[in-house]
């Protein structure tokens, strides 16, 4: 009786009326979830003792953000959206060629990125070309590459994976024990790395062959947590929560070094004055090149049997079962293979950053990547750049937010904000694209006989 009496009740308000009621229910909402969190904060005065800080001004304008943001998401776009389905279910249905830039949107992409570092040079110098290179290109390429990695598992294969941060440690921890201790070259490393990955992955995948959905999630968020505990606690090898410093720096194939004490030098071959940009920007090209080799072989295995049986295991398990295919090898090789790509970019983080610690490989990271591949689209690797590159670069965009201290008062810290921040704009994402950004599920065998069958029903329209 009480769903009548609502659903009628609706069916007499106006969209208007609608909109204020949902506003008024959000903005209570969030003043409960946020009064404790933004409205009051603890400090310590002058006399070292706790008190309570009350920002009432910042809550109300959470708050205010929230209930508008309601209303209008209510009063505009969901009549928005209704009135595009019926306009779509009524019109005929048209094939349409797609546009410009749609068609290369690959080719232009590319571009682009090959291009950003010499453009970033153009603009603010040798120097002042670091940050944006290092803190949002490298940082950005390296969260595409795991997210490409962390595709394979769950996009493709369907194997929801919470624990992908371990195969990333895995990576990096090959990567600066072998350096440091038997000086091995990158570039003997990195396939090294990701073979050790790979290797992992198989014994995970073994234990989880007969779970699925949450059962597997749990399991593979245990195994993560497994390996970052043995990270802490095996301190004969790893130096335990100290980490391992002095990772070597890669070289040009030991043609060219980016140590300024090397007789190789770059500045001093090339007789080019000396920065620290060239290291940098050589890393963004080689996190670029790596990039480009998980998309080509992600792309080529779709287009095998082991990328169709991927695809039909995560359809349905039991067809997948009926048809013949082997569960197990279909698994393990989604596994193997994603986990080798988070070596990569894991060895490659290593190599980067010069030293590696647990405290980089904490669950928040599988959950990061997990969210781009989701926010992104399962399955698109287009959808999926663009997410890493909205998520990573907004949230590396906050910290330089400096400028809200002058609205919110000094003692405001982007920081600490950018996480609610970035919530919010998953759940904004999530309510206007549920599927991601670009949510194709579209397989890659198709039925010939079948599509024209299909065509021929539409033109006529019988489809």
């Amino acid at each position: 009786m009480a769903a009548t009496v609502s659903s009628e009740r609706d069916a007499v308000a106006t969209p208007v009326q609608r909109a204020l009621r949902e506003a008024l229910y959000a903005g209570v909402i969030s003043l409960g979830l946020f009064v404790l969190f933004i409205g009051l904060r603890t400090d310590q005065n002058i006399s070292n003792e706790l008190i309570l800080v009350q920002r009432w001004g910042l809550l109300a304008i959470v708050v205010g953000a929230v209930a508008v943001g309601r209303f209008l998401y209510v009063a505009y776009a969901v009549p928005a959206m209704e009135r595009s389905k019926a306009e779509k279910a009524q019109a005929p249905a048209v094939v349409s060629e797609p546009g410009f830039v749609r068609q290369n949107f690959n080719k232009i992409g590319a571009t682009l990125l090959i291009l950003y570092p010499i453009a970033m040079v153009l603009l603010f110098g040798f120097q002042g070309s670091l940050k944006w290179v290092d803190n949002f290109g490298i940082q950005i390429l390296i969260y595409v590459m795991l997210a490409w990695g962390l595709n394979i598992v769950v996009g493709l294969a369907g194997l929801l994976d919470l624990g992908y941060v371990a195969f990333y440690a895995v990576g990096a921890y090959a990567y600066a024990l072998l350096g440091t201790h038997y000086g091995l070259s990158f570039w003997i490393l990195l396939p090294a790395a990701g073979a050790m990955a790979a290797f992992w992955g198989i014994l995970l995948g073994f234990p989880v062959l007969r779970l699925r959905g949450d059962y597997l999630a749990i399991v593979t968020l245990a195994f993560g947590e497994i390996i970052r505990l043995v990270l802490i606690n095996w301190r004969e090898v790893t130096n335990g929560s100290a980490g391992i410093s002095g990772i070597p720096k890669v070289s040009f194939f030991g043609l060219v070094s980016f140590n300024v004490s090397d007789p190789n030098y770059i500045a001093k071959v090339l007789h080019i004055a000396q920065s620290g940009a060239y290291y940098k920007i050589f890393l963004y090209y080689l996190a670029l090149a790596l990039c480009f080799l998980t998309a080509f072989v992600t792309v080529r295995l779709r287009r095998l049997p082991v990328g169709r049986a991927w695809e039909a295991l995560r359809e349905d398990e039991i067809a997948c079962r009926s048809l013949g295919i082997n569960t197990t090898t279909t698994k393990l090789t989604a596994f193997a293979t994603g986990a080798m790509f988070g070596g990569f970019a894991g060895s490659f983080f290593a190599a980067r950053q010069g030293f590696v610690s647990p405290e980089s490989f904490v669950f928040l990271e599988s959950a990061i990547i997990l969210a781009i591949v989701v926010l992104g689209g399962m399955g698109s690797l287009g959808g999926i750049a663009v997410a890493a590159l909205v998520m990573i670069g907004g949230t590396e965009i906050l910290r330089e937010l400096d400028f809200l201290k002058a609205v919110f008062g000094p003692d405001f810290t982007p920081e600490l904000y950018r996480m609610l921040l970035f919530g919010m704009a998953m759940v904004i994402v999530m309510l206007w694209k549920p599927r991601g950004f670009v949510g194709s599920r579209e397989p890659t065998a198709f039925l010939k006989e079948r599509r024209a069958v299909s065509a021929s029903f539409t033109k006529e329209g019988h489809g």
